[in-house]
C-alpha cells in the first residue's frame, strides 16, 4: 500500500492521519518521481511499477529486473532508483540493487526506443559493483543532489555492529555516502570522480564495468 500523512497542529500537539492512495504493491522500497505527474514505486523484488494521477497502477511494470535481483532476506533486493535530471530529454534512470552473487550493483537504465512507459531491461549499463560481506546493511538509497552528482548510500557491509569497521575505514565504500558525476566518462569507468572528494586515498575495488569512487 501507498499512504499519504497529513499532520496539522492543535496545541502544540500534531495530529496524524493516513490516507490510502494505492494498493495492491508486494514489498515497496522506494517511491520516486521524474519530475511529471507519475510516481514510480519500487518493490524489493526487482519491479517498477507506474502509479497515476488518479491513483491507478499500470497493468504492466516499467521496469522488471527479477533475473537478476538478489532479494533473499530483508535486506536486500532492488532498493532504490533515481532519474536523471535530464530524463525527459535522455531517457536515463538509475537503480541500485543486490545482485545475483549478494553484492550491490549500480546500473544505468534507459528507456525503450519510442515509449516513455517502459525502461528497457536490455539497457543496463554498470557502473558499479561494490562487494557486500554480509546479508544486511546493504543501504540502497539514491538521489541526484543540486550539484548534478549521483549521491549512493551505502550500508556498512552487515552483520551486527560493524564488525569490520568499514564504516570507520577510508579505503572501504561501505558506510559512506558515495558521489559519482554520471554524466562523463573517465579512466576506463563509466562515470568520473567529481574534482573535489572529502575522503582520500580512493578506494580501489574490483568489478565489471565499475570503479572506484567517494
Amino acid at each position: 500500500m501507498v499512504f499519504l500523512v497529513f499532520g496539522s497542529t492543535l496545541y502544540s500537539q500534531p495530529v496524524i492521519s493516513l490516507v490510502e492512495i494505492a494498493a495492491g504493491f508486494s514489498k515497496p522500497v522506494d517511491i520516486s518521481h521524474a519530475n511529471d505527474s507519475r510516481l514510480f514505486i519500487t518493490e524489493q523484488a526487482g519491479v517498477i511499477k507506474i502509479l497515476r494521477e488518479n491513483g491507478q497502477i499500470d497493468p504492466g511494470p516499467f521496469l522488471e529486473i527479477t533475473d537478476r535481483v538478489n532479494d533473499s532476506g530483508n535486506e536486500r533486493g532492488l532498493l532504490g532508483l533515481a532519474f536523471h535530471p535530464d530524463f525527459s530529454n535522455n531517457g536515463y534512470f538509475f537503480v541500485n540493487y543486490t545482485g545475483s552473487g549478494g553484492h550491490t550493483r549500480v546500473s544505468r537504465f534507459n528507456l525503450l526506443p519510442g515509449n516513455p512507459e517502459k525502461g528497457d531491461p536490455n539497457s543496463e549499463l554498470i557502473l558499479l559493483t561494490i562487494n557486500q560481506p554480509y546479508s544486511n546493511h546493504n543501504g540502497g538509497d539514491l538521489v541526484f543532489g543540486p550539484d548534478g552528482y549521483l549521491y549512493i548510500g551505502m550500508g556498512d557491509g552487515g552483520s551486527g555492529g560493524d564488525p569490520q569497521n568499514h564504516g570507520q575505514t577510508l579505503t572501504s565504500l561501505l558506510g559512506k555516502m558515495l558521489r559519482i558525476d554520471v554524466n562523463n566518462q573517465d579512466a576506463g569507468l563509466n562515470y568520473v570522480i567529481p574534482p573535489t572528494i572529502p575522503l582520500s586515498p580512493i578506494p580501489s575495488i574490483s568489478a565489471t564495468r565499475s570503479g572506484p569512487s567517494a
